[in-house]
Parts: structure tokens; sequence; C-alpha cells
């Protein structure tokens, strides 16, 4: 009969070095009053055992639970989960933000919340009252929900606003996406483009705004009209096919489109196979996320590559800091976007 290795405890650490098991907890958790040759003597047994620590025992050190709770909007999650779509947002969050939280001894868990539904505070009050975060990371759009900031303002629970520019309470971060569609709108101009066509997401989100106030700022600059050339979606493939197309019909179409996300932009490439136009011969086309699928599409796609890890590692940082009562910033965190290139622009199409 095989026997399962057992497993080490604070208590054997505790006996080990020969402290009491509160002692050990102070320890872990880092807390004064411990004197250096007592954390030595409790580390050293840690060192020897291969203790690692629970959060059980992290919590038996004081308030801190060593929780994050990152929010992402339910109904859109599970859209793209069933669809199998591609859409990296949750890993790229997962990826910063559970390794930053590694780093500091904490846990990060997904909650979906649905921000349009009527029991959004009975569900977030359920899940704090659960697992007693020590801090919240909000995403567009619960990042704009004054119920949900409103919530945890109550609660003394710090949170991140990823996206959301709200005055109100929590750390403000964005990815400056007004300065991404104008880098993508430049590259454009710069390819001798007249027509550029724009496809927003919804107006819901903040983001959505800012991106389209940096494309009309970049065709101002240019000296272009924008008159007709703005069209409107929902993140979806479909809603991007639809606005394609119309941007893509009449008397005079567009040359070029940047779609505000990577499935509209697939809407986008469905809509000009459809309709005869090649690309990037007849039509130039830039998306937002950057996404796996866009680079394997035919062609692949020029993106504006949104740093999502990142920003959520900072988030998980500006929390933990909060919580050890370091001052917070005053002004919104920016971590800018970038554009690739890739084989879906190219000079702008003679016309007669």
């Amino acid at each position: 009969m095989i026997r399962r290795k057992r497993s080490v405890t604070i208590k054997h650490v505790a006996a080990d070095a020969g402290v009491s098991f509160q002692t050990v907890s102070r320890v872990i958790n880092n807390e004064s009053g411990v004197r250096p040759e007592m954390k030595q003597r409790v580390q050293a047994s840690i060192d020897k055992l291969g203790y690692v620590p629970s959060i059980a025992a992290q919590r038996m050190g004081g308030s801190r639970s060593y929780l994050i709770i990152a929010l992402n909007d339910r109904e859109r999650t599970i859209a793209d989960w069933r669809a199998r779509q591609g859409a990296d947002w949750v890993d790229q969050m997962l990826l910063g933000g559970m390794l930053k939280c590694h780093e500091y001894g904490y846990r990060m868990i997904i909650e979906l919340v649905d921000t349009h539904s009527d029991h959004i505070e009975r569900e977030l009050a359920a899940a704090i009252a659960s697992l007693q975060p020590d801090g919240v990371i909000l995403t567009p759009p619960h990042s704009s929900n004054p119920l949900i900031t409103g919530l945890l303002a109550e609660h003394h629970i710090s949170f991140a606003r990823i996206g959301s520019l709200d005055p109100g309470p929590g750390f403000a971060l964005t990815m400056d996406d007004e300065r991404a569609a104008r880098l993508a709108t430049d590259h454009l101009v710069e390819l001798g483009h007249r027509r550029i066509g724009f496809i927003a997401g919804p107006e819901e989100y903040e983001l959505s705004m800012w991106r389209v106030d940096g494309w009309k700022a970049a065709m101002a600059r240019a000296g272009l009209a924008i008159d007709g050339l703005l069209g409107g979606g929902d993140f979806s493939l479909a809603s991007g096919a639809v606005a394609a197309t119309a941007l893509l019909s009449g008397t005079d179409p567009v040359t070029a489109i940047i779609a505000s996300n990577d499935q509209m932009a697939l809407g986008t490439l469905e809509a000009a196979r459809a309709l005869g136009i090649a690309i990037p011969h007849d039509l130039s086309l830039i998306s937002f996320d950057d996404t796996p699928i866009v680079r394997v599409t035919h062609p692949p796609l020029a993106a504006i590559v949104q740093p999502i890890a990142e920003v959520a590692a900072r988030s998980v940082e500006l929390i933990i800091a909060e919580r050890a009562g370091k001052a917070a910033p005053g002004e919104p965190i920016v971590v800018p976007a970038s554009l690739v290139l890739r084989n879906s622009t190219a000079p702008a199409p003679a016309r007669d």
C-alpha cells in the first residue's frame, strides 16, 4: 500500500522552530514586532521543511484575506467561451494578475457578474461576504458602473477600474485607447488613405468613445472629412460585418477600416470577401486587441496590441500597496497600447 506524503503545516513549522504557531503566522505575514533572530529561526524551519503558506495560515495573522477578485462581464465572457472565438482578454488578465499575485503571496479569482442585472448589488455583496477579498479588479463595463464602485467603496475595499476615467473612488487605469486609435489612423493616412472608416464598439464602454475620439482627432489633423465614415457595432462578428458592408457600399466607399475589436475586424473580412474586395489591395484593415486569431487570418491583420496583462499586474500592485498603507497615485495610470503591422495594410488604391 502506497502512503500519501504528509503535507507540512504551520504547526509543524512551529514545533520545529520551538515557537507558537501564532508567531509563525506573524512571520509569514511579515508583521512588525517579531525579533530578527525569531524571524530567522522560523524562516530556517520553513526552508528546511519545505513549507508553503496557505491562505488560511496567512489569514490567521490579521484582517487580510490574500484574495483579489477580478470581475468580468458574465454575458459577453460566456458567449465568447461558448463560441470558442479565441478572445483572450480573460487569459491575458489571468496571466498578468495571477503571476503578480503569486509574487506577493496572493491568489486571484475570476467572478462573472452581469452588469445589466437587477440583482447586481446582491450578487456582488454575496461574493464579498463569502470571499472577503482584499481588493477587486473591475473590467469594462463594470468599471463604469456606479452601483458596483459605490458598493466597493462602502465596504472599504480597494479596487482598480480598468478602462474608466469616471470621477470617483478606486484606481483608474487605461491603455490609452484614444492615442491607440490615432496611431492606427495616422498609419493609414501615411499610406495615402483619405476615406478611412471606423467601426465603434457599444457606447456603454468608455473606451469605445475614446477610440472614436482618437480617430476623429487624427482625421481632423490630416484635414480629412468623417461624414458617413463612422459605423457602430456591439463587438460581435455579425455587427462588424453589417457595419463594414455599409462602409464599403455606395458610390464613394472607404479604402480603409479600423475595427474597434478583433471580432468586428473578422466580420469586416467576411463582408469584404462577400463584396469581392481584396485585402490589402482594395481595402486596408486594422483591428484592436490582437487576440491570437488575427495572426492566422488571410491576410494576418495589423492590430492595436492591448497590454491587458500589464494593466492587470499593475492593478494588483496598486491594491496590495494600498493595503500596506502606501499612498495611492493621484492621477490615472496609463499603460500604452502599441500598433503591430502585418499584411492587411497597403497604400491607398488609385481611383479613376
